[in-house]
Order: C-alpha cells, then sequence, then structure tokens
C-alpha cells in the first residue's frame, strides 16, 4: 500500500461515513445534499486510486462522475424543488470542504503526472468536480453565502 491508496482509503472512510449518515438519517434536504456530496467525495478517491494503482482508466471514470453527477442532482433539484423550498439544505460548509478537497488532489496529481495529455485531462476532470458541485450545490440550497436565489 502507497501513500496514494491510504489517502485514498482515508478520503473515502470519511467521506463516505458522512455521506451514509446523511442519506440514511434526517429530512429530505439533508438526503439531498448527501447525493451531491457523494460524488464530490467519489471522484477525488478514484483520482487518487488511478495514481495509486497507475490504472488511467480510473481518470476516466472520475470524469464521467464529475460529469453526471452534478446533473443527478440537479435533476433532484427540479423534481424536489417544492419540498426543498420548504426547507432548504444547509450545507455550506460541506460543500466547500468537498470543493477544497477536489483543489487539492487535482494540482496535487497534475505535478506528480508532469506535462502532456493525461495533465490536461486531469485539470479537466478537477474543473468539472469543483464546479459542477458548486453549481448543484447553488441548485439545492442557493449558493454561496450572500448570493440569492435566481
Amino acid at each position: 500500500m502507497n501513500g496514494w491508496i491510504l489517502t485514498a482509503s482515508c478520503v473515502l472512510a470519511a467521506g463516505l461515513g458522512a455521506v451514509l449518515w446523511g442519506v440514511t438519517t434526517g429530512p429530505l434536504r439533508r438526503r439531498a445534499v448527501a447525493q451531491n456530496l457523494s460524488t464530490a467525495v467519489a471522484c477525488p478517491v478514484l483520482l487518487l486510486l488511478a495514481q495509486g494503482y497507475d490504472r488511467p482508466s480510473y481518470v476516466d471514470l472520475a470524469l464521467l462522475l464529475a460529469l453526471l453527477g452534478p446533473v443527478g442532482t440537479l435533476v433532484f433539484a427540479r423534481l424536489l424543488a417544492d419540498e426543498l423550498a420548504e426547507d432548504p439544505p444547509r450545507a455550506r460548509g460541506a460543500t466547500w470542504v468537498c470543493a477544497g478537497l477536489g483543489a487539492l488532489v487535482v494540482p496535487a496529481l497534475c505535478a506528480v503526472t508532469g506535462p502532456g495529455r493525461a495533465t490536461v485531462k486531469l485539470l479537466v476532470v478537477g474543473a468539472l468536480l469543483i464546479g459542477g458541485n458548486l453549481i448543484a450545490s447553488r441548485a439545492l440550497y442557493g449558493g454561496p453565502k450572500g448570493a440569492g436565489r435566481g
């Protein structure tokens, strides 16, 4: 076991525990946020495992998940808009922590990978991961503090 796999295991354990707690307990607002955060945890784990096991195909899975995960959250936000408007989610801290996780993992992997097509793919995954998480979170609860609903 190398450092990449150990880090992926720690992130997965912490993130999976939080996501499972959010999905299995509490009101609809907590479950919707947990669904969104599951993508934000799974993508960096896949990227770390890709480096740890030297399997570039895991980066492709992370790219697909970074693209489709926020879309799923947007669908839930649209379908459950009435219920979420009555009791809006409050998870700004968790959203920024997950965005920060992506912002830490992607540059570290880019530095290790070196210049080339793989680095460009990592940067695309990072942009989709962070941007998609923030956009989907905004759809759920109104976005960063101070931003109003549009």
